[in-house]
């Protein structure tokens, strides 16, 4: 999808290292770099805010926009294709981005959109399962898709789509496996709860009997017996 977003950016000199980056960071910008169409890259600074918007818009990171380098007399058809966010505070860090030439093809992945409540849903006590969230597909620049809608309004129980169903508008070939599950209507899996153990009707084990040990008393008070006889009789 093509947007009237400017997105303004200053070329970067010196030295990249993280130091520098964070400087970039401290004046209120994100360090970015730009490459593609047979050119140089370029190390650049621009509004973290402006990359945030365009991430957050409806075609989202397949968004071409128009980059303005200071110190270029044109403007460049850009898109994002990498962004790394801070860990732990979510702040934006970094951001690739590549030119476009509109009027070659390029493979770009797109948000598949399940419309509607499933029959299966709805009538017959499933639940929808989508495997599939995104599909990978060829087009020119200008025919990329903020999305690919599908009406599940007619799904029965056990019934599945795949991407071979999908809308094919022509502008654009599926690259993902046209085989390849996108959602199902399936049953919902019953917990199988543990029966509770009833402790007074489960028999007691029985007895060991430490035999080896209980022979050897005996045996020791047999011996013993006789002893005592003898010298009682000495007496």
């Amino acid at each position: 999808m093509i947007s009237n977003e400017v997105v303004a950016a200053t070329p970067r000199e010196g030295k990249f290292n993280k130091n520098a980056a964070r400087r970039v960071r401290v004046a209120g910008k994100i360090p970015a770099v730009v490459y593609g169409a047979k050119q140089d890259s370029i190390a650049l600074a621009v509004d973290p805010k402006q990359i945030q918007r365009i991430l957050y818009s409806e075609s989202g990171h397949n968004t071409i926009f128009d980059l303005e380098i200071a110190g270029s007399s044109a403007k460049t058809k850009a898109m994002i294709v990498d962004w790394q966010y801070e860990p732990i505070k979510g702040t934006l860090m970094h951001i690739d981005l590549k030119r476009i030439a509109m009027d070659k093809a390029i493979v770009v992945e797109v948000p598949i959109v399940l419309q509607g409540i499933a029959f299966g849903v709805k009538n017959e006590g499933g639940i929808m399962d989508q495997v599939l969230r995104e599909v990978e597909i060829e087009c020119l620049p200008g025919d990329i898709p903020s999305g690919i809608s599908y009406d599940v309004s007619e799904m029965k129980m056990h019934e599945t789509i795949r991407v071979k169903d999908l809308p094919h508008e022509g502008k654009w070939k599926f690259l993902t496996d046209e085989d390849a599950t996108v959602a199902h209507v399936t049953a919902v899996k019953e917990e199988v709860v543990a029966e509770p153990v009833d402790v007074a009707a489960t028999p007691a084990e029985p007895e060991v009997v430490k035999k080896g040990k209980q022979e050897t008393e005996g045996a020791a008070a047999t011996a013993a017996a006789p002893a005592a006889e003898t010298k009682g009789a000495k007496k």
